[in-house]
């Protein structure tokens, strides 16, 4: 650089504003990182120049020097290069690349070993934890859980103080402080445990959690060990006999779950399944009858809290299909979430990859490394899924979410070493034959409902049928009642396509007998639940309920058509009743939609003389008594139909004539007679169970929205039927 330079002079004045010319010598470019190469290439003469000081300049020593700022990097003086040879960059020792799940949870230093082999870190060891590393993993905030817990210690005190105070030969049970929400009777603590509760060790142990431990004390042994959920207190001995009652009584038409999996496991996988599993097992619980109605709006929103948390866990996939197969009790459909919350599932699993489950680590932010059992876990976890979502499907007669892609065949197990067990396998096949049949009969786009012509229906109802052979003959001796049971529902889903045919059709008369021989067999396999497996009827999934209402629905519509001239009448008779004394016990609540179903079934069958065609006001043809009005909800249509035509004929009966007549159900059978069908309008009811009437087939505007009176939602039915209808073929639409 010239000395000259005016730039550079104007840059480096000194304070006093001099020039110092002896500042510009020549110096090499390294003289600044290696002050010993500098010294070396012009010797230091003490005065020589003059730079202005920075405002950090380091002191001087005693002598007058300034001392050598201290190095950082390792040099090398010997070396003839220009210095930067020597420079070595320090690494940083390997270290844990990722804690524990328990480590992070208490923000603590872990020493787990990932590679090659896992091995637990000595925490974990010590205190007998699941040492277990996942990518989703989120801490648990603490706050609002030390809030509650200090309630409960306020109110277990002031409980104490009250018993110790009042002379009492019977110590009282302590109940959990109540909560905002109004809700049922609770269960209380039991009497085994008051010689624990009746002391400061219930406070103590409350405190636990307000002291940052980790739930370990030792004064929680596991008989004392209680789960909460709101003003839902539950002992240990109440959740070993509940999720025993899961196992034993409903995981066999759901087999997802493991049954060796202890309660604590199923709690700190995450809370939303363990209390799904609870309130799954608390239908038809004798202990306590009202525990079901306590949890189920704790459990709601439990479930819309968690599914408002992104992203999710596959535990919590596990827990939608354990409550898409058996919905929390509601008494109308409009507020049904369970095909929402199916196709919810749906997404879910394929947001963190369980549709690829040799491949998840590209939808993870981290290496994700599964173990072999996990590996199997998440394949046989995204068949639940598949299966649980066409059951949705099938029952709520919409399209499926479905995604039978080559993840679900045996060839995409390959890299997995997993084979499915022969009747997970056997149901996805049947479920994989109830999308075809979807798909096969219900999915014009030519069609303004959807429907395909007879003579193409005719033509798939071939080649459907020789599906349902083939996976017929896969099931042996062995394979167990439900399965059966779950082909005979697949049949029925198939056969129920007979109401679509035209009848001019040539073969009409044919598919109406194959659907009658489909709704017996099904409905003859329902009962063998009770004959044969035991007290299995009343835990059946929500998708066996919605095709016994289709096949009692169908058995009605048969049995008060000129068919009935053709079949058994006494015999068709005596699967009706056994029909709606199944879907009575399988309701799990007063008022809830099973129970009103039956009670619809139940003046349907009253009021159309029985099942019995006197030949008076029965003058409709074959052909015109079996015909639909409601054609938009594919195999589910019938169920939808009957359903409008009776709110039909019972809308001047006023908004409480259901709800009144649960309370005192009908006897369908016309021998005995009831109070509540002594209210029934035999006449007014015998024209809508054969032939469509002549009336407006819509309901007039006043029952639109009435809580106390709808089945179905009538918002729900102009969205999703009505819109599409040919109006010109109704009377009465405009």
């Amino acid at each position: 650089m010239a000395v000259n330079d005016p730039s550079w002079q104007q840059r480096d004045r000194t304070s006093a504003g001099r020039y110092c010319p002896d500042y510009f010598m020549t110096a090499p470019p390294y003289a600044v990182l290696n002050p010993t190469a500098q010294h070396a290439a012009a010797p230091y003469t003490p005065g020589a120049f003059a730079p202005a000081a920075p405002q950090n300049n380091p002191a001087k020593t005693t002598n007058g020097e300034t001392p050598r700022v201290k190095r950082t990097l390792s040099q090398s003086s010997d070396s003839g290069e220009d210095g930067l040879e020597g420079i070595e960059t320090k690494k940083k020792a390997p270290g844990v690349k990722r804690a524990c799940n328990e480590c992070r949870q208490q923000k603590l230093r872990c020493d787990v070993i990932q590679e090659p082999a896992y091995k637990s870190c000595s925490r974990c060891l010590r205190l007998k934890l699941e040492c277990k590393i996942d990518s989703t993993f989120k801490r648990v905030g603490k706050r609002s859980r030390n809030a509650e817990m200090e309630k409960e210690i306020q109110e277990l005190r002031r409980q104490l103080a009250a018993q110790q105070s009042a002379p009492s030969s019977k110590p009282a049970s302590v109940k959990a402080p109540a909560s905002d929400t109004a809700s049922p009777r609770i269960s209380s603590i039991p009497s085994q445990l008051d010689q624990y509760i009746n002391s400061e060790q219930a406070v103590n142990s409350l405190m636990d959690l307000r002291s940052g431990m980790d739930g370990t004390s030792q004064q929680r042994t596991p008989s004392t060990q209680v789960w909460r959920l709101g003003p839902i207190t539950l002992t240990h001995a109440q959740v070993e006999d509940l999720f025993s009652r899961f196992f034993h009584m409903f995981h066999p038409f759901m087999p997802l779950l493991e049954p060796t999996t202890t309660p604590t496991a199923y709690n700190e996988a995450h809370t939303l399944l363990f209390w799904v599993i609870i309130s799954v097992a608390a239908r038809h619980y004798p202990p306590d009858s009202s525990l079901l109605p306590s949890l189920s709006a704790h459990i709601s929103h439990l479930l819309w809290a968690t599914l408002a948390d992104v992203p999710q866990d596959y535990v919590v996939v596990k827990a939608l299909c354990i409550l898409c197969t058996w919905p929390l009790p509601i008494s109308k459909t409009s507020a049904d979430p369970t095909f929402m919350l199916a196709g919810l599932m749906m997404q879910v699993a394929m947001q963190i990859g369980l549709h690829r489950p040799s491949h998840a680590q590209d939808f993870a932010r981290f290496k994700v490394e599964f173990r072999e059992e996990e590996l199997k876990d998440r394949v046989k976890t995204w068949v639940a899924c598949n299966i649980v979502s066409q059951r949705v499907a099938t029952g709520y007669g919409q399209p499926p979410s479905t995604v039978y892609d080559w993840t679900l065949v045996p060839s995409g197990w390959s890299g997995t070493n997993y084979q499915l067990p022969k009747e997970v396998e056997i149901r996805l096949d049947i479920e994989r034959l109830c999308n075809k049949v979807t798909k096969s009969f219900y999915t014009n786009r030519m069609n303004p409902v959807g429907l395909v012509d007879d003579e193409q229906r005719s033509v798939m109802s071939g080649f459907l049928a020789h599906d349902f052979e083939e996976i017929e003959g896969q099931l042996s001796p062995g394979t167990s009642v439900i399965t059966f049971l779950y082909l005979r529902a697949a049949g029925l889903h198939f056969r129920l396509s007979a109401f679509f045919y035209s009848p001019d059709s040539p073969d009409y008369h044919s598919h109406i007998s194959s659907l009658w021989l489909a709704t017996t067999s099904f409905l003859e396999c329902v009962f063998d639940l009770d004959s044969t497996i035991g007290g299995l009827l009343p835990h059946a999934s929500n998708y066996i309920l919605q095709m016994i209402i289709a096949a009692g629905f169908t058995l009605l519509k048969l049995l008060n058509s000129s068919f009935a001239d053709k079949i058994k009448l006494g015999y068709g008779k005596e699967l009706f009743l056994k029909t709606i004394r199944a879907i009575r016990t399988i309701s799990v609540a007063t008022n809830d939609l099973p129970s009103r179903l039956a009670e619809v079934l139940a003046q349907l069958w009253r009021s159309g003389g029985s099942g019995y065609r006197n030949g008076t006001g029965h003058n409709e043809s074959f052909e015109n008594s079996l015909q639909l009005k409601v054609r938009c909800r594919m195999s589910m249509s019938l169920v939808h139909d009957s359903v409008w035509r009776w709110r039909e004929a019972f809308q001047p009966k006023g908004r409480d004539s259901l709800e009144a007549a649960v309370k005192n159900p009908t006897n369908p059978d016309s021998n005995v007679e009831s109070s509540a069908s002594s209210t029934i309008n035999d006449t007014g009811l015998s024209s809508m169970v054969g032939l469509p009437s002549s009336e407006s087939f819509a309901p007039a505007s006043n029952l639109f929205g009435e809580p106390n009176y709808e089945v179905f939602d009538p918002q729900m039915w102009l969205l999703d039927g009505l819109g599409n209808f040919p109006f010109d073929e109704i009377p009465g639409m405009i």
